[in-house]
């Protein structure tokens, strides 16, 4: 299949054909009415079974407050009626900030997404709309962020992103100390008004870097129980000391090499033990929300998010279909082994137009109790409610997984769709351009 590298289909008859012909896990069901159902979760409800993933806008005030263009798409989120928003990476301290357009919640800014907050629940009340289910991400950029905060030093990762050989390893000291920040925040989040918080642990930031931590020494390193007590320890405090629910964004698997990956094992092939344990102990403690993924956009962005690929610079390994598939298998194996648990699954935007006859299967078939869109998003941020009104999505507003928001985070630009919003977004794109041809 790695003769096809984009998106060719058009109809669905022709997407059907090749999921048959490559014999493909991939589920569809022309029952749409499957995604209006409700699901209550911790004694509230969630209006449908789609979300909408944690996409960073690269928008925030110099202090971390969200900015015009923040606000502008989380109300437009509000109005396309998903039953499920988590809101993008926000950090837990200054230093976990990716980067200085990244969201901050602290006290000076919890009075400013309080105030989002309540704007979306009017909208949605105003409009007779169901009030979405708000899960703020809590983050900590780790390698990525502009402190390379490095939980161990890999050659190649360290090499990717900038990380010098001599540069400090952060101490178990820092890492208890992090406990605190995230309560913090989370006391902050329920203050503002969110659901529920996520103790963000996928893409390779740093409580996922710590997962894979095997030849680390110390506290936070080496056996499984230490490479996820940071994690454990977070969702019991927050839990118990900030009084809000706790979900999670989890890598199921990194798609690295031993020792430094989490979901591989000593041969190099996929290994889910351990994080399904994981996902049993925090389900133990009470976590009923699964967001599952897998991989890094920085390292590996096949994996996490299938795509025709980025403007002159990148085309994926991997007829995209296959990755579509193997997302959905991951979501698959999570959601079969804890049918108690709701997963939010996640890499359908490669299947434009299409995807919603999936996320319909996917339900129908146990694979998952929400799906969620990220690029979709960005690109059409009404989806959910064409599917939901107009049963399925319009062709000419569907994101086409160029990644130019990609590039445009990258490069440390608002963020947002190109090619739908390109009033807003297609400047800033247009001078990464000039500069790459001016290198």
């Amino acid at each position: 299949m790695n003769d096809h590298k984009r998106f060719k289909y058009s109809t669905m008859d022709e997407l059907i054909a090749d999921i048959k012909k490559f014999n493909l896990d991939i589920p569809f069901s022309y029952n749409l009415d499957l995604l209006r159902e409700k699901i209550e979760l911790n004694g509230k409800t969630i209006g449908n079974r789609l979300a909408i993933h944690p996409m960073e806008g690269c928008d925030s005030t110099p202090d971390g407050a969200p900015g015009e263009l923040t606000t502008r798409r989380y109300m437009r989120y509000t109005r396309g009626k998903a039953g499920l928003i988590w809101f993008e990476a926000t950090a837990i301290n200054e230093k976990a900030r990716a980067n200085d357009q990244q969201l901050f919640l602290n006290e000076r800014t919890v009075s400013d997404f309080s105030l989002l907050i309540n704007r979306m629940r009017e909208e949605a009340d105003e409009e007779g709309n169901h009030s979405p289910y708000l899960v703020l991400q809590l983050s900590h950029a780790g390698r990525f962020g502009d402190h390379r905060i490095i939980a161990l030093h890999d050659e190649k990762l360290d090499k990717l992103a900038k990380v010098e050989p001599h540069h400090p390893v952060i101490s178990d000291r820092e890492l208890e100390e992090l406990g605190n920040n995230y309560v913090n925040a989370a006391q902050w989040a329920k203050q503002a008004g969110f659901d529920a918080v996520d103790v963000k642990s996928c893409h390779r930031y740093l409580l996922s870097e710590l997962l894979g931590a095997r030849e680390r020494e110390g506290k936070f390193g080496g056996s499984y129980e230490n490479r996820t007590l940071l994690i454990k320890e977070a969702v019991a405090r927050i839990k118990k000391e900030a009084g809000i629910e706790v979900a999670i964004r989890l890598n199921i698997s990194d798609f690295l090499e031993y020792p430094i990956s989490w979901g591989v094992n000593e041969k190099g092939e996929l290994d889910l033990s351990e994080p399904l344990k994981l996902i049993g102990e925090l389900r133990d403690m009470g976590v009923k929300l699964i967001n599952v993924t897998a991989g890094s956009p920085y390292i590996n962005a096949y994996i996490s998010r299938p795509a025709d690929g980025e403007a002159r610079k990148y085309t994926p390994p991997e007829y995209p279909l296959l990755g579509v598939e193997r997302l959905i298998k991951l979501s698959r194996e999570v959601q079969e082994n804890f049918k108690d648990i709701i997963v939010v699954a996640t890499g359908l935007s490669w299947l434009r137009q299409f995807a919603p006859y999936v996320a319909s299967g996917m339900v129908e078939k146990g694979y998952a109790k929400i799906i969620g869109f990220g690029r979709m998003a960005f690109a059409y941020p009404d989806f959910a409610k064409d599917i939901l009104q107009n049963k399925g999505m319009d062709k000419r507003k569907v994101c086409i997984t160029c990644i130019r928001c990609a590039e445009l985070k990258a490069h440390r630009k608002i963020t947002g769709c190109v090619i739908r919003d390109g009033e807003v977004y297609l400047k800033p794109y247009r001078e990464i351009e000039k500069k790459r041809d001016q290198e």
